[in-house]
């Protein structure tokens, strides 16, 4: 897993695969999971991260 954070966007991408995403869930206001065309979950996006709770502990935790 590689963690990316771009502050311009403020913006927290977690990727975890080396897999190609083919689609986007949004499964709440902000937080997107890309998705290969099997549905398999490669990347985890945040935005607003930094008024986000979860942006530090993810951080923290890599």
């Amino acid at each position: 897993m590689k963690v990316y954070y771009d502050d311009e966007v403020d913006a927290l991408y977690l990727k975890l695969g080396d897999e190609t995403p083919e689609g986007v869930i949004e499964i709440f206001d902000g937080v997107n999971l890309d998705t290969t065309s099997e549905d398999k979950i490669v990347g985890i996006e945040i935005l607003d991260a930094s008024k986000n709770r979860f942006k530090n502990n993810i951080i923290l935790h890599t």
